[in-house]
């Protein structure tokens, strides 16, 4: 079984951006980009409707990162310790070896490379630091931006299943995709 263990919590930085731990800050910016329409369109839980929702998700983010159960990041521009996204493993199997990559970016950044490049440098963090032998992420198929980011750092489709999610009320898709350590 995968033993996760982190004794201080990783900063990872790229060309454009930085990859910090999430603060109790940082609830105002993270209930602007829960609350829009647009930004969770394709993500699979409620919007936030208070700033309460905002601090209940920070909340659970940094107990399970606690508990060596999840490693998320907040995502701020190089120079602007600003939150604008959230990255990470939200879902670590530690009997498989495997986590479930999972990100949302407040849509001022939309359309900039910024997800792309955070999955470029959190990835290799899951299989040499965490050691994953392989890591997952699920989007659905309308969402283009995603499976742009996620072909263009090696992850490979391997299933679209067929109204398996209910969110909002509706039955939707969703579209698998993997990577392996080798």
């Amino acid at each position: 079984m995968l033993t996760i263990k982190l004794s201080t919590f990783p900063i990872l930085t790229t060309e454009r951006l930085v990859l910090r731990e999430l603060r109790r800050l940082d609830a105002d910016q993270v209930f602007a980009m829960r609350s829009d329409p647009l930004v969770m369109q394709h993500v699979n839980r409620p919007l936030a409707k208070t700033i309460v929702d905002a601090n209940a998700l920070i909340n659970l983010i940094v107990a399970t990162v606690a508990a060596n159960d999840a490693v998320q990041w907040a995502i701020t521009a190089k120079g602007d310790d600003t939150f604008i996204g959230l990255i990470g493993f939200w879902r670590i199997v530690k009997e498989h070896h495997y986590g479930e990559l999972g990100y949302t970016l407040m849509r001022d950044h939309w359309g900039k490379g910024y997800i792309s490049e955070a999955i470029g440098s959190v990835v290799p963090f899951g299989f040499s630091t965490l050691g994953f032998h392989r890591i997952e992420a699920i989007t659905r198929p309308e969402n283009i931006a995603s499976i742009r980011a996620l072909e263009k750092n090696g992850f490979v489709r391997e299933a679209h299943l067929k109204e398996n999610i209910f969110s909002n009320g509706a039955f939707h898709d969703s579209v698998q995709f993997g990577l392996l350590s080798r």
